[in-house]
C-alpha cells in the first residue's frame, strides 16, 4: 500500500508539472505574438519613403527592443511641408506595449496633419500637445521637431522633453545641442515651446535619436551621447554618407544593452550657396 500511494503521488506531481509547463508555453507564445504584433504595428506606421531634395541627405535606422514586451513607441519622420521646406521629427512614447505603439501612430499623424496649418516648430508642438490632451490618454510622448530649408541650410528646432541631438561639422567640430526644451507632449496644458535657429552647411550633420540608442544598463546617457558625438565627428570630417553614419550609430546601441527601442535620423547637406552663410558650419 505505501508503494501504491507513492506512485499515485508521483503521477499527480507529473500531471501538475505537465499542466504548468503547458501554461508557461501558452503564455510565452502569447507574449511572442504580442511582441510581433507591436513590431508590425510600429513598422507599419513609420514612413516608407523620405523626401528627395538635391543636396539633402537623410538616413534612418530603427531597431525594436526584443526583451520580453519592451516594445514601445519610438518613431522618426521626414516629410515635405506645403512651402517646400522639410519637416523632421523623432520621438518616444512612454510605455512598452501595443498601446504605446498605437499612441505613437496618433502622435506622428497629428504632427503631420497640424504641420499643414503651421510648421513653426514651437507652435506645432504646442498644438500637438493640446490635441493629445483631448484624447484623454494616460500616455505621453517626448519629441523633437525641426523645420529645414534646404536652399539656405536654415534649420529651426523645438524640443518637448526629448533627449538633445548631436551635431558635427566638416572642419572637426562636434557636440550635443544645448537648446532649450519644454515638457513632454500630453502632460500640461498651454505650453510654449522655445524655438532655436541653427544653420547646416557643407558637410555638416545632425543626428536625431531616441534614448534607446544612448542609454541602457551598460552605458549612461552622457557616455552614450559622447559616443555618438565621436561617430558624427569622424563621419563629418571623413565625408561619410549619411547612411553609413546612421548604421554606425544604431550599431553602437548594442553597447548600451539595447533594452528599449532605438531610432536614428541623420540629416546632412551638401551646402547652401548663400553669401555670408556658407562655410560657417553648424551653429548649435
Amino acid at each position: 500500500m505505501p508503494r501504491k500511494r507513492s506512485t499515485d503521488e508521483g503521477d499527480e506531481l507529473l500531471a501538475r508539472l505537465g499542466s504548468l509547463t503547458a501554461q508557461a508555453r501558452e503564455r510565452a507564445e502569447l507574449q511572442r505574438s504580442q511582441v510581433e504584433l507591436a513590431i508590425a504595428l510600429q513598422r507599419g506606421m513609420l514612413p516608407r519613403d523620405l523626401p528627395e531634395v538635391p543636396g539633402l541627405h537623410l538616413a534612418v535606422r530603427y531597431a525594436p527592443a526584443c526583451f520580453g514586451l519592451n516594445v514601445g513607441g519610438d518613431w522618426y519622420d521626414a516629410f515635405t511641408l506645403p512651402d517646400g521646406r522639410i519637416g523632421l521629427s523623432i520621438g518616444d512614447v512612454q510605455g512598452h506595449n501595443i498601446e504605446a505603439a498605437a499612441f505613437m501612430g496618433q502622435v506622428r499623424a497629428g504632427l503631420r496633419a497640424l504641420a499643414t496649418v503651421t510648421s513653426e516648430p514651437g507652435e506645432l508642438l504646442g498644438r500637438t500637445n493640446e490635441l493629445l490632451l483631448t484624447l484623454g490618454s494616460e500616455l505621453f510622448a517626448t519629441c523633437t521637431f525641426m523645420r529645414l530649408d534646404p536652399a539656405t541650410g536654415v534649420l529651426e528646432s523645438a524640443r518637448a522633453g526629448h533627449i538633445p541631438y548631436v551635431w558635427a561639422t566638416a572642419d572637426g567640430k562636434s557636440g550635443v545641442a544645448e537648446d532649450e526644451g519644454g515638457p513632454p507632449l500630453g502632460i500640461l496644458e498651454k505650453v510654449d515651446y522655445a524655438v532655436t535657429r541653427h544653420r547646416l552647411s557643407t558637410g555638416g550633420v545632425y543626428v536625431l535619436l531616441t534614448d534607446g540608442v544612448v542609454e541602457g544598463p551598460s552605458l549612461s546617457i552622457e557616455d552614450g551621447l559622447d559616443q555618438v558625438v565621436r561617430l558624427a565627428g569622424v563621419a563629418a570630417v571623413a565625408g561619410l554618407e549619411a547612411h553609413a553614419l546612421a548604421a554606425a550609430v544604431i550599431k553602437g546601441a548594442e553597447s548600451v544593452g539595447h533594452e528599449d527601442d532605438a531610432a536614428v535620423l541623420v540629416v546632412g547637406l551638401d551646402g547652401p550657396c548663400v553669401p555670408g552663410l556658407d562655410g560657417a558650419g553648424v551653429q548649435p
